[in-house]
């Protein structure tokens, strides 16, 4: 089996489209038909039923779809130790979300940047079951999480640093316990977001009536709290220049749910050298801001 074959073969097979893994491989369609047909009639089977306008894997190609990642991991991993002494490169997919792409990852990408130009780094910004969706389905090589779980299935993660919440408003409000909250108009981002549903989940436990007003982006729904609109329950580090400079109010309440930031990666990776380099210079970003 040839090793273009199964790039080829695993791409079809992570995207089940012709159409996008040529797009994303810069083949002609054409050509990636080609490929799976001679890859199919080496294996003397067929990889993939073909049901109209869509595809799907057969129970050859479930079996050796596993083994296809691993020759592309390994091939990955023997080209990068015996250029080891050159210059970290390499493509990189990220999963990542607003709050640490605009406030946590610019010193990090500016870092590969200026001293890592070989590495090229592609952020897709998705929250929660997306991100850990296409982690598995090998869409994404890498991707930020932030969840109060430490641990989901199909997938290896490392824990970054556990992240501050902050109750925000335009101006000091009183609330003494979670059920004053109830008594305030709500802003949130959208659903989906970890903090937002452990929040909406919290207060519908004491009126299952809780509304938010939602404002889609962080950005949004900072202007919105200091306006005076509501209160907003937003990651510590995406309102520390409003609180510093005296725009939005911190209020007295601390969440009873603790968010972790996490790096993941799909179980059974073998991550490459500038994965890891990744993982190193982000770990140790994190960590230094604390």
């Amino acid at each position: 089996m040839e090793l273009r074959l199964l790039v080829t073969f695993e791409k079809v097979a992570t995207v089940l489209s012709f159409t996008r893994a040529a797009a994303e491989l810069a083949y002609a369609q054409s050509s990636v038909t080609s490929q799976i047909r001679a890859l199919e009639s080496s294996l003397g089977t067929e990889l993939f039923d073909r049901l109209g306008g869509r595809i799907r894997l057969t129970e050859a190609g479930e079996r050796l779809l596993p083994y296809a990642r691993q020759i592309i991991e390994l091939s990955a991993e023997a080209r990068a130790a015996v250029t080891a002494a050159e210059e970290p490169t390499g493509s990189l997919v990220v999963g990542t979300m607003e709050s640490l792409t605009s406030y946590r990852l610019p010193p990090l990408l500016e870092l590969f940047h200026h001293r890592y130009p070989k590495v090229r780094l592609a952020l897709r910004t998705t929250i929660g079951d997306e991100t850990r969706q296409a982690l598995r389905q090998g869409t994404y090589d890498v991707g930020f999480l932030m969840e109060a779980e430490t641990e989901h299935p199909g997938l290896e993660s490392e824990v970054l640093a556990v992240e501050p919440l902050a109750l925000v408003a335009g101006a000091a409000v009183e609330v003494p316990g979670t059920a004053d909250l109830l008594r305030h108009p709500l802003l949130a981002t959208e659903p989906g977001c970890a903090y937002r549903d452990l929040f909406e989940r919290e207060l519908k436990s004491l009126s299952p009536d809780v509304e938010f007003m939602e404002f889609g982006t962080i950005e949004a729904t900072k202007r919105a709290a200091a306006a005076g609109l509501g209160l907003a329950l937003l990651p510590e580090v995406t309102v520390a220049a409003e609180l510093a400079e005296g725009s939005l109010v911190r209020l007295p309440w601390e969440p009873p749910f603790t968010l972790r930031t996490q790096l993941a990666w799909r179980a059974g990776k073998r991550l490459p050298a500038h994965a890891r380099l990744f993982l190193e210079q982000a770990r140790k970003l994190i960590a230094e801001q604390g």
